[in-house]
């Protein structure tokens, strides 16, 4: 709590103070041990010295230590530039102790206020980041240094407030109104994460009976594979007491991640949202399913996947932002993680994207299919289409024909049968048994080791 500035020019002699602009110590959250640093704005604007950043990699690799999750909140105005070289030197050590400290304990970041510059890079390291509405910006360049090179006229706000970073960049996780709303986030994503990943994710004591049969289920999805419906209602339901933690809600909306519990265990939960771009995947709901799988994996916490995918987003700009290279991501994730993974289709699975939703091949454990779902490598009527093209054509009455193939192959790639039948799933379940049926799975897995091949480690498409 005494370190201080070092004497430099610029006047910043006279305004030398104890703690250099950060607090760091540590304390407890829910009797759990954490290690926390909060920087001061009252103290020189909270800006980043060599001793101010010296005190956040201590508590960064303290935390790596012990084995205890490390918080951050950050208000800054940016780096010291009165230290010159010093300053750049001292805070390449946090993005070193944030880099290394990764997939060992939780790294959660609260910007409650400006983060600004080279040291946005740091919450940018870590797991989550959760961003407070109207007064946390972030950015690398200002909108001074950005009128005086390009012309151009923006405010902070503009530039990195949180509905940017929540809804356009996808650099945030969560987005609160205040902060004391921010504090009690992070209170409540710790309660679903362990606090190393050398421990067991937390467990509660749950009230909602593991034998709970969820009657309404089958309504919650239109059995008409085009209508859409909001699968944050189906999370809810499997998950206890209704609960559902979701992260990054407003970004990639066509995809939904969040931690949710069964019998008490925490997991996380992956599905297609049929609300936006019918559910299919695109380059950034592939980012997103990826970074998530990858920390549930890091953390020892079960995947759960629900899969309701029409395919990849078609055209010539997702091709061109790279759809492919991102697309990778999930499923190299979901190929490297060991955790526990059970896929559950709803409604459909056609194609690549199936693949990517974790199907057996890709590793999941146990995979179970609802009545009339429809597998295949493309919907029935594009299949139709592509097989049948010449014989629908040259009918007497093209769209009888058209429509007989449609029932034919429907018939042959529809319903649950044909694949437990091949072994493409493990078993049928009914929609009201799936809560029941998911909890005994995760039981049954709750010992499971998986070996992987030795390397010093792989090469994630980026």
């Amino acid at each position: 709590m005494l370190a201080e500035t070092p004497s430099t020019d610029f006047g910043m002699a006279e305004r030398k103070k104890p703690t250099d602009g950060v607090v760091t110590g540590y304390g407890k959250i829910d009797g759990r041990t954490v290690y926390v640093f909060g920087q001061d704005f009252t103290v020189i604007a909270g800006t980043v010295g060599a001793a101010h950043a010296e005190k956040i990699a201590y508590c960064i690799e303290t935390a790596r230590k012990i084995g205890v999750p490390v918080i951050g909140l950050y208000d800054s105005a940016g780096a010291r530039i009165q230290e010159g070289l010093d300053v750049t030197r001292a805070i390449g050590k946090i993005f070193f102790q944030n880099s290394i400290t990764s997939g060992t304990v939780p790294q959660i970041s609260a910007i409650m206020g400006p983060c600004i510059g080279v040291a946005a890079y740091s919450p940018a390291l870590t797991d989550f980041i959760i961003m407070v509405k109207g007064t946390s910006q972030m950015f690398i360049t200002g909108p001074s240094v950005i009128r005086e090179v390009t012309g151009e006229e923006v405010s902070m706000e503009e530039l990195g407030g949180a509905k940017i970073h929540s809804e356009i960049s996808g650099v945030a996780d969560l987005v609160t109104s205040n902060d004391e709303e921010c504090l009690q986030h992070i209170r409540k994503l710790l309660a679903y994460i362990p606090s190393s990943a050398f421990q067991v994710p937390p467990r509660v004591v749950s009230t909602d009976d593991p034998n709970r049969r969820i009657e309404d289920m089958e309504n919650l999805v239109p059995e008409d594979p085009k209508k859409p419906y909001d699968v944050r209602r189906v999370i809810r339901r499997l998950a206890d007491n209704d609960e559902f933690f979701e992260l990054k809600p407003k970004w990639a909306r066509n995809l939904v991640t969040g931690f949710g519990r069964l019998h008490g265990h925490s997991v996380g939960f992956i599905a297609n949202q049929p609300l936006f771009l019918a559910g299919s995947l695109d380059v950034d709901c592939s980012d997103k399913a990826s970074r998530f799988i990858r920390f549930c994996d890091a953390f020892s916490i079960p995947i759960i996947t629900l899969v309701d995918v029409p395919g990849y987003l078609p055209g010539t700009k997702q091709e061109r932002a790279g759809i492919i290279r991102h697309g990778a991501k999930m499923l190299y994730a979901y190929s490297e993680a060991s955790v526990p993974k059970i896929t559950l289709y709803l409604r459909k699975g056609y194609g690549g994207a199936k693949q990517a939703m974790c199907t057996r091949e890709m590793g999941a454990d146990q995979l179970f299919v609802w009545p009339g779902v429809e597998l295949a490598v493309m919907g029935a009527a594009g299949a139709v289409g592509v097989l049948y093209k010449r014989e629908i054509e040259q009918a007497a009455n093209p769209e009888e024909m058209r429509r007989q193939k449609l029932e034919e192959f429907s018939e042959r790639f529809s319903g649950p049968f044909e694949a437990v039948a091949k072994q493409y799933a493990h078993n049928a379940v009914r929609p009201e048994e799936t809560r029941v049926r998911l909890i005994q799975a995760l039981e049954m897995l709750t010992t499971k080791q998986e070996d992987r091949p030795r390397k010093k480690h792989g090469l994630m498409p980026v």
